[in-house]
């Protein structure tokens, strides 16, 4: 594999940059020193060293800002001050949860969404303070004044005696240079020549010193690291959008799609009645009332528009049927997917073979979804494939439905292309579900569904 290198016209560019190179194939930084020797040198390392620093700072002023407040409110809740000093305390500590996220973005690179807004059901301060003391966010803000104040007191002095401790030791032999007086028998010798030298009396001390430093050192930013974990877990779990508020907002959005997949099939439904079986059985009434004229005068005539008919009545009949099998096809409630999804697969283009392995049937609604998902991708690969055969295969896995349909076409399939792929991810995505595409150049493809079990 070919190795390129940035322009050494770029300033802080070469062949090595930062311990390591640039691999044109794969696009990532290759290194040449393994993580562990790495790691005090990274940026990484400082930004989350900067961020534990900065934590006793802030841990003591969101502590000083709750404790007064709530102790205040409280103190004042036998007037009528303490219900807005408490609102004020609970707004302030929403916007402390602005900065820590933002903090926590910036040195950590940790993304956590905004809580849910307020909702006031009318303007005005009283509605505002309601809707401060109603909200949830609010007092996992509070909680998160309270409770980071220890964490950060014990974060603070752990990261910085390690990291002091350990440099401080790695560079002990510097001492003999810098602080001749106070480095024991040791120290500073001035030549004939004028040069200066060092002169150690015991160098065993000092090799086994800095080597311990060394240990240290390698050792803090995997300490800070574990550190910042928890950092990370207070954030998210109490600055973030709490679980329920999540779901909610989830299945907002799911009840949204199947709103307008409902609506969308509807006007399928209404489209193919319309332009097929309707136009069909009104050219069949204008037909059968021609023959009705002609019945009398020329009976030949009118038995050929009645044949004519006859065979406009059977394809109207046809039609009728697919549409009810788009609807919900009679194989599937009768027989379940095994052999609703072998007719499927039999008016594939393609040669297709089907395995369903299920001891028992899932719930109605998800063996619905689950058929025509299949139908889905099969015309997907009658249509755009190219492929010479193709494979469905069904069967579960502890309390989820798995499908997976592949195909050895051309490849290339992507949901973000927003093809049809886009608008199943979204479907199945209503119901819990979830959608895999692996589809390289060349092929070939699969597509993997996990649906649930039982909705």
């Amino acid at each position: 594999m070919a190795t390129q290198y940035r322009s050494q016209d770029a300033p802080g560019y070469g062949p090595y940059s930062a311990g390591g190179f640039h691999d044109g194939g794969t696009g990532r930084e290759r290194h040449l020193l393994p993580a562990g020797l790495r790691a005090p040198f990274e940026a990484r390392s400082w930004r989350e060293f900067g961020y534990v620093l900065l934590n006793l700072p802030i841990g003591i002023m969101l502590f000083t800002f709750a404790v007064t407040m709530v102790s205040l409110g409280a103190g004042l809740l036998v007037t009528f001050l303490g219900v807005p000093v408490l609102a004020a305390a609970l707004g302030g500590c929403r916007l402390f949860g602005v900065l820590e996220r933002a903090r926590a973005r910036r040195l950590l690179g940790l993304e956590v969404a905004e809580p849910q807004p307020l909702r006031t059901t009318k303007p005005g301060v009283l509605a505002w303070t309601g809707a401060l003391l109603k909200s949830g966010a609010s007092w996992r803000a509070l909680l998160y004044a309270i409770l980071h104040f220890p964490w950060a007191v014990f974060s603070f002095t752990v990261s910085l005696v390690f990291w002091t401790l350990g440099w401080s030791l790695l560079t002990y032999p510097l001492w003999f240079w810098v602080f001749p007086m106070w480095a024991g028998q040791g120290g500073l010798q001035l030549y004939g020549d004028g040069q200066h030298g060092i002169y150690l009396d015991n160098p065993f001390e000092i090799t086994v010193t800095a080597l311990v430093g060394l240990l240290f050192t390698l050792a803090t930013p995997w300490i800070v690291r574990a550190l910042t974990m928890v950092d990370r877990v207070l954030v998210y779990g109490l600055l973030g959008p709490s679980r329920l508020s999540a779901r909610v907002v989830e299945l907002e959005s799911d009840r949204g799609v199947v709103v307008d997949t409902a609506a969308a099939d509807l006007r399928r439904i209404e489209r193919d009645l319309h332009d097929g079986a309707q136009a069909r059985l009104v050219a069949l009434a204008m037909d059968l009332g021609l023959a009705k004229e002609k019945l009398t005068e020329d009976p030949q005539a009118a038995a050929r528009m009645v044949d004519e008919a006859h065979g406009e009545v059977k394809t109207a009949l046809q039609e009728l049927r697919d549409l009810a099998r788009g609807i919900h096809p009679a194989v599937l409630t009768d027989r379940g997917l095994d052999a609703a999804l072998s007719a499927v697969a039999s008016r594939c283009t393609v040669p297709v073979r089907v395995e369903v392995d299920l001891a028992e049937r899932p719930a109605a609604a998800i063996e619905g979804i689950a058929y025509f998902t299949v139908s889905e991708l099969l015309q997907n690969v009658s249509k755009h494939s190219g492929a010479r055969s193709a494979s469905v295969d069904v069967w579960r896995v502890e309390d989820r439905l798995m499908l997976q349909v592949e195909d050895d076409g051309v490849g290339n399939a992507d949901v973000s292309k927003g093809s049809g792929l886009a608008g199943l991810a979204e479907r199945l995505d209503a119901v819990d579900g979830i959608l895999i595409v692996d589809s390289p150049s060349g092929g070939p493809t699969r597509v993997t569904a996990e649906l649930p079990w039982r909705r």
